[in-house]
């Protein structure tokens, strides 16, 4: 390994806060936001293979990134080897910070080709696709994550296992997400395999999983051993856990966040998809992430019935402006 790639990889891992790419949420803008708010790493959402090579134009839209958003990663996704490295050179020519690979989607357009968290059921093709990308991602001395999750189901829990054999083929990183495929995002994660997982190889792994506080996040660094804490669902709408939690893992205050400063992320967020997708688009595109932003203040439900049912974003930022008024 070069000193370069190893420096990489520690610059990833090294306590690490990470953003969940999720598909619909997780685009160029979300992410700048998150960003800003102390996300130290960030990763697309994930991208297909098979689109990259038979469609292009269309499929690289979701590698777009900005400066800001470094270190950035890009999410592959595939179930046939030589099809995942020519996916994988397209997007290294886009120069991702990394490349990460997706074993863990259980959506079953996903898992009907052989992809995501169907992988876990073939780990031997899941290893031919990691050492098919080894070398074209490595020849950059760019790392290699693999994110995964508990198994298949109940009876099929094979996280360590399988870790171990990501790791042999050839991955820097790994992520673990400790759902069953069958749990889909519900039930509780299973902590305790990252532990395990940490325990069994001797490269970083990122944990992911049911992280919605800060004292979740405090958690599962201390219990697990995990080197980084990949975050989701709870960071939608709520970009500011990222601060809240970086400022307790370095002994400081948790900051208030204000409805000021709450109000501004959120225009600010509404006005910069503008300058990514076409106007009426992107008032539909920020409708679910003002469903998010808008839980559990009040008005919240009338601000949602307003925003669904308007296409004027000169509206659509009175009704927000509106909404955090009322909670001052």
């Amino acid at each position: 390994m070069s000193s370069l790639l190893h420096r990489r990889i520690a610059s990833l891992t090294a306590k690490t806060l990470w953003l969940a790419p999720l598909a619909g949420v997780t685009d160029s803008v979300f992410r700048s936001i998150c960003k800003t708010w102390g996300a130290d790493v960030v990763v697309s959402e994930m991208i297909s293979a098979d689109g990259l090579v038979y469609s292009y134009n269309k499929s690289i839209e979701y590698a777009r990134f900005t400066a800001d958003q470094r270190p950035f990663g890009m999410q592959l996704f595939g179930s046939e080897s030589s099809m995942m490295r020519q996916g994988a050179q397209l997007l290294l020519a886009q120069k991702p910070d990394f490349l990460d690979v997706n074993m863990g989607c259980p959506v079953k357009k996903v898992i009907k080709r052989g992809a995501g968290s169907a992988l876990m059921q073939t780990p031997q093709r899941a290893m031919e696709i990691v050492s098919a990308l080894e070398p074209v991602v490595h020849e950059m001395a760019l790392p290699l994550s693999v994110k995964f999750r508990a198994g298949w189901d109940g009876n099929s829990i094979n996280a360590v296992e399988f870790a171990c054999q990501m790791e042999a083929a050839g991955a820097d990183i790994l992520c673990l997400h400790p759902r069953t495929r069958s749990q889909m995002f519900g039930g509780k994660s299973d902590w305790q395999l990252i532990t395990e997982v940490k325990k069994a190889v001797s490269i970083p792994v990122i944990g992911n999983g049911d992280i919605a506080s800060v004292a979740d996040a405090l958690e599962m660094f201390e219990t697990t051993g995990c080197d980084g804490v990949m975050i989701g669902r709870a960071a939608w709408g709520n970009p500011w856990l990222f601060a809240e939690i970086k400022a307790a893992m370095q002994g400081e205050e948790i900051p208030e966040i204000s409805y000021g400063e709450r109000f501004n992320t959120v225009r600010n967020h509404f006005l910069t998809a503008f300058q990514h997708y076409p106007r009426k688009r992107a008032v539909h595109e920020m409708r679910t992430h003002f469903a998010r932003y808008s839980r559990g203040l009040r008005g919240g439900a009338s601000f949602r019935a307003k925003i669904n049912s308007s296409d004027k974003p000169e509206e659509v930022l009175h009704f927000i402006e509106e909404l955090y008024n009322e909670q001052a």
